[in-house]
């Protein structure tokens, strides 16, 4: 039987600009969909895992075109709301070299904001479900959703699900006193946290050393102090911290950090990758997909951190928020150390 993945928060309609185009100078927007929950789906939907997305969306043509967009992929809708009147919207610009990406958004009284904890029976949602995935986004996008989710983490934990939370903590969204104020207490429902430096101190308050990512300088012990704290503060099984070298816009470092209760006691670190950016958004996302499906189908926990860097690595060279990779070419990558020569 295929392990049942749940995911719950916002899909959005995504316009960009076409190649790395400024918003000031474009007439066009190239049209797609994504979201931190949505991407997870379907990431783990083209693993082969049984992966379902909960979220609500209106019943007009631009709601069944982004329900259509997760569905071409394999992700099961059977948990979606309709209703509400518009779908968010984030406009993006492709930074390059030492310009950086930007993103607008536009998602104020989206159809999710007014999701109602009672619109779902969430017993029945989880009832034979492997693993439950939220992100800090979606306590960000109001008090419906936020007491949804607390809901759905409460029928999670009786149901024996696996919780794990991406804190993306969203600076447009709200501030760090509102974020430690709701993500604090949030996190006693969570076995599995993905953070990097950044969400970890704005969403938690807790710093990773002397990092300095935008100089491209990582304090690796204070990744390992890091790892260490949260999960001594909280009680979480697994800790995974992602580690970015941002050298520029188009070219950045990745790798991980592991800390756990099975096979990395002590914090480990994965391979590193030097990757040439396409499009960096869902990074973050990918590895998260990636740790998820590696700690529900690896024999050890290393091998799960392996492939989620690996997976994320991907990510980074497909357009658009989706990583739209198959599990082999993800082992195909951590087997050939990242030469990226052509397969004919």
């Amino acid at each position: 039987m295929k392990k049942q993945v749940i995911t719950f928060g916002e899909i959005m309609l995504r316009l960009a600009t076409p190649g790395f185009t400024r918003f000031v100078q474009t007439n066009t927007f190239e049209a797609t969909y994504g979201g931190g929950e949505a991407n997870v789906s379907v990431a783990l939907a083209g693993y082969g895992l049984e992966s379902y997305f909960v979220t609500r969306l209106p019943k007009h043509e631009i709601g069944e075109a982004a329900l259509q967009a997760v569905q071409r992929y394999g992700v099961k809708t059977d948990y979606v709301v309709r209703g509400g009147d518009r779908v968010g919207i984030y406009f993006l610009e492709t930074g390059a070299s030492q310009r950086a990406s930007k993103v607008v958004y536009d998602r104020a009284a989206s159809a999710v904001s007014e999701f109602d904890e009672t619109m779902v029976d969430w017993d029945a949602i989880f009832a034979g479900k492997s693993w439950f995935h939220w992100t800090g986004i979606t306590p960000a996008l109001g008090e419906k959703p936020r007491k949804a989710l607390v809901a759905a983490c409460k029928a999670a934990k009786k149901a024996g699900v696996t919780i794990s939370c991406d804190l993306n903590f969203r600076a447009k969204l709200w501030t760090e006193k509102e974020a430690q104020a709701v993500m604090n207490p949030l996190m006693e429902y969570v076995d599995v946290c993905i953070a990097n430096e950044e969400d970890a101190e704005k969403s938690l308050g807790f710093k990773a050393g002397t990092t300095d990512v935008e100089g491209a300088h990582l304090d690796e012990q204070g990744y390992k102090n890091l790892a260490r704290e949260l999960k001594k503060a909280y009680g979480f099984e697994t800790v995974a911290i992602t580690l970015r070298e941002s050298f520029s816009a188009s070219h950045n470092g990745w790798s991980a950090m592991l800390h756990d209760d099975k096979d990395c006691t002590d914090p480990v670190r994965s391979t590193r990758y030097d990757i040439q950016i396409v499009d960096r958004v869902g990074g973050g996302d990918s590895f998260a997909s990636g740790l998820i499906f590696g700690l529900l189908s690896k024999n050890n926990t290393r091998d799960a951190l392996e492939f989620a860097v690996a997976a994320s690595c991907l990510k980074h060279t497909i357009p658009g928020d989706f990583n739209l990779v198959r599990a082999d070419e993800v082992e195909k990558l951590i087997k050939s150390g990242g030469s990226g020569r052509v397969e004919r």
